[in-house]
C-alpha cells in the first residue's frame, strides 16, 4: 500500500497555546486534522465558559485564509469548578468537555484539582449532561516514582471516580502502559483513552540516546519497551476505546533546553504522517482510519468529517527551526524524515 485515504482526521488532544506561538503551530495542525479538542492549561487558564469562548475566537482570528479547523473547547478544572458553569460549558455548544489535571502533574497545572471529592457535584452535573471528563491521570505524590504514576493513579484515583459516578463519560489521556490498556479495555465504555505518535513510536531509551534529550521529554514520560508494545497492540487493535491524541506541546526552544526543560513533544509538523509510520510498521494501516477519523468523533457523539485525506509513502523532511530563534518550537523529529506524507503537497514547507 502506496497511498491510504482517510476521513479526516481529528485531534482529540492538542496543545495550541496562545499569542504569538498560537499562531505560530496552528497551521501544522490546521493542514492534517479537521477538529482538535485543544487544552485549557494556558496562562491563566481557561476556567469558564467565557474565557474558552474568548480562546476560540482568538483561535479562529489565528487561522490563516484558506485553512478550515475547528477549535473544541474544554474547561480547566479547579478546586473552584461550579456545576453552574458546567452547564453554561454545555449550553454554549462550543465546550465539548473538562480536563482534568492533578494540580502541578505537568505544565501549567498549578491551579488543578487538590482532591477529587471537590468536584464531586461537577461530576454528577458533567454525569448528568453527558459532558466528557479529560484526565491527566498521574498521582504527583513524591513517593510514588514517575515511571509508576499512571498506574497507581487508576488504582487510587479512577476506580473509585468510576464507581461514584458510573455513567461519567471519561478519557483517560495519553495512556503510556500496559496497565491502562489493560484497564480501558476492561471497564465499560464510559471510558475511553487517547495515544499520542510519540508514545508509540518512543520508549524511554529515546530520551538518552547520546545524552539527554529534552526534546523527547514529555508528561506522562515515555516508558519501557514493554509497555510501548502494548500501546501500539491497543491503538492497531481495531478497538474503539482507543483514538488519536497527539498531546502535541510546543514550547519556546529556550524552556526545553534549559536546567529545567519543560514537559511536552511538539509533534504537530507531522502528526498524522508519524501516526502512519507506527501503524504502517505494525502492519496495520488498514486500522488507521477507524483509530484517526471514526473512533474519538463517535465517543464525542460528533459526526465524521465529510472530507479527506490523502498520504503517500514518500519521505517527507521535518523541518528544523531557526536556531538563532529561541522563541520557536522544535518539532519532533526536526531535520530528519518521517516515511509517509501528504499527498496533495499540503505537509509543512
Amino acid at each position: 500500500m502506496n497511498t491510504l485515504t482517510l476521513i479526516r482526521p481529528d485531534d482529540w488532544h492538542l496543545h495550541l497555546r496562545d499569542g504569538e506561538l498560537l499562531a505560530t503551530v496552528l497551521p501544522a495542525t490546521a493542514r492534517r486534522f479537521a477538529r482538535a479538542i485543544v487544552m485549557p492549561n494556558l496562562k491563566p487558564p481557561v476556567r469558564t465558559t467565557a474565557e474558552a469562548l474568548a480562546y476560540r475566537e482568538r483561535i479562529l482570528a489565528a487561522l490563516p485564509a484558506g485553512m478550515s479547523f475547528e477549535p473544541l473547547m474544554t474547561l480547566y478544572l479547579t478546586d473552584q469548578t461550579q456545576p453552574d458553569e458546567i452547564r453554561r460549558a454545555h449550553d454554549s455548544g462550543q465546550v465539548h468537555a473538562v480536563k482534568y489535571y492533578p494540580a502541578g502533574a505537568t505544565t501549567h497545572s498549578d491551579a488543578g484539582l487538590t482532591d477529587p471529592a471537590r468536584a464531586a457535584p461537577v461530576f454528577e452535573a458533567m454525569q448528568r449532561l453527558g459532558m466528557p471528563l479529560l484526565i491527566h491521570g498521574e498521582v504527583t505524590d513524591p513517593a510514588v516514582d514517575i515511571f509508576d504514576r499512571e498506574a497507581v493513579f487508576i488504582e487510587r484515583h479512577l476506580i473509585p471516580l468510576m464507581h461514584d459516578f458510573p455513567s461519567l463519560r471519561i478519557v483517560l489521556e495519553h495512556i503510556t502502559t500496559r496497565d491502562a490498556v489493560q484497564f480501558v479495555r476492561e471497564s465499560p465504555d464510559t471510558l475511553a483513552a487517547t495515544i499520542t505518535a510519540h508514545h508509540l513510536l518512543y520508549n524511554r531509551n529515546a530520551m538518552f540516546r547520546g545524552g539527554l534529550r529534552p526534546h523527547f521529554y514529555c508528561l506522562p514520560v515515555l516508558k519501557r519497551e514493554a509497555h510501548r508494545s502494548a500501546l501500539i497492540e491497543a491503538a492497531t487493535s481495531g478497538s474503539p476505546k482507543f483514538f488519536l491524541g497527539t498531546d502535541s506541546a510546543p514550547h519556546p526552544r529556550q524552556d526545553k533546553q534549559s536546567a529545567c526543560g519543560c514537559a511536552g513533544i511538539y509533534s504537530a509538523p507531522a502528526a498524522i504522517e508519524l501516526y502512519a509510520e507506527a501503524f504502517d510498521t505494525a502492519n496495520a494501516l488498514h486500522r488507521l482510519e477507524g483509530f484517526a477519523s471514526r473512533f474519538g468523533a463517535d465517543f464525542y457523539r460528533l459526526p465524521h468529517n465529510r472530507d479527506t485525506l490523502t498520504l503517500e509513502r514518500v519521505a517527507m523532511r521535518v523541518p528544523e527551526t531557526d536556531p538563532a530563534d529561541e522563541r520557536l518550537p522544535v518539532p519532533l523529529r526536526a531535520g530528519e524524515t518521517v516515511s509517509w506524507r501528504i499527498a496533495d503537497g499540503n505537509a509543512v514547507e
